[in-house]
C-alpha cells in the first residue's frame, strides 16, 4: 500500500518544488520507489507543438532521476502564471476534484511513496465559479498530513505561525517544518527557527541551503513521515 505526504508552503515562490525534488531524490536513492504529484500547475511553457510542459514535474523528474512519466504527475497544466482558479477560468478546463483524486489514485497504485505538492499556500483557490474548491479541500479529500516549507529569513515567524494556526483550526495535520534558503551561523535565521518551533510546537525536520543537492535528513526518518494512503 502506498504512503503519501502533502507539501505546502507559507506562500508562493519559496521553493516548494525544489524541496519536493529533494524529498523524492532522497527516497529514490534509498530505494523507496517514490513519485510526485500536483493537482494543478500554472506558469508553464509550451513545446513546439503547442502542448504545455508541466514545469514543476519536469524539474522534479530531472532533479531526482525518477522514471515516472510527466503525464502522470499533474492533471491540470496552465500557461498563465496565475493562481490556478484564475488560469483555469481563462484557459480551461476547470479543475474537477474527482479528476484530481483519480490521478492521485493512479500514481499511488504504481509507487510506494508519493509526494504531493500544493500550489502556493494552503489557502490557494483551485476553482471559483459555481463550485468553490480550495487547496485544503484536496488535502482533506485525500486524507493527507502535510510538511510546511518556509523561508528561513526575515518575516518567516509571522507566516509560519499564521499558516500553522490556520491548518490546526481546519483540522489539517502538520508533521513539521522544512526551512529553505538557510544560512548556517546566521543569528537571525537561527532565532527564527527557534521561535517558529516554540510558537507552533512543530519540529524542524530539515534546513536547506542554496544549491543543496541532498537533503540533510535520514531517509528512513523521512519515509516515516509518509502515511498510508486511503484509496
Amino acid at each position: 500500500m502506498a504512503k503519501g505526504i502533502f507539501l505546502t508552503g507559507t506562500g508562493t515562490d519559496i521553493g516548494k518544488t525544489y524541496i519536493a525534488g529533494l524529498l523524492v531524490k532522497t527516497l529514490a536513492e534509498a530505494g523507496k520507489r517514490p513519485a510526485y504529484y500536483k493537482a494543478a500547475m500554472s506558469g508553464n511553457d509550451r513545446r513546439p507543438d503547442g502542448s504545455l510542459i508541466p514545469g514543476d514535474g519536469a524539474f522534479v523528474k530531472t532533479f531526482s532521476g525518477i522514471g515516472q512519466s510527466l503525464e502522470s504527475m499533474c492533471p491540470y497544466v496552465y500557461e498563465h502564471a496565475w493562481s490556478p482558479h484564475l488560469a483555469a477560468r481563462f484557459e480551461g478546463p476547470q479543475i474537477d476534484l474527482e479528476v484530481v483524486r483519480a490521478g492521485w489514485r493512479s500514481v499511488c497504485e504504481r509507487y510506494d511513496y508519493v509526494t504531493m505538492e500544493g500550489s502556493g499556500g494552503i489557502l490557494c483557490p483551485l476553482r471559483w465559479d459555481a463550485q468553490h474548491i480550495q487547496l485544503e479541500d484536496v488535502v482533506k479529500s485525500l486524507g493527507l498530513a502535510s510538511i510546511l516549507v518556509a523561508e528561513a529569513g526575515l518575516g518567516t515567524i509571522n507566516s509560519v505561525v499564521l499558516t500553522a494556526e490556520y491548518m490546526k483550526a481546519k483540522g489539517l495535520p502538520l508533521k513539521g517544518i522544512i526551512f529553505n534558503h538557510y544560512h548556517p551561523g546566521d543569528t537571525m535565521e537561527e532565532d527564527n527557527l527557534t521561535m517558529c518551533q516554540a510558537l507552533t510546537g512543530l519540529p524542524i525536520l530539515a534546513t536547506v541551503q542554496e544549491g543543496d543537492t541532498t537533503l540533510r535528513m535520514d531517509p528512513e526518518a523521512l519515509a516515516a513521515l509518509y502515511e498510508e494512503v486511503k484509496l
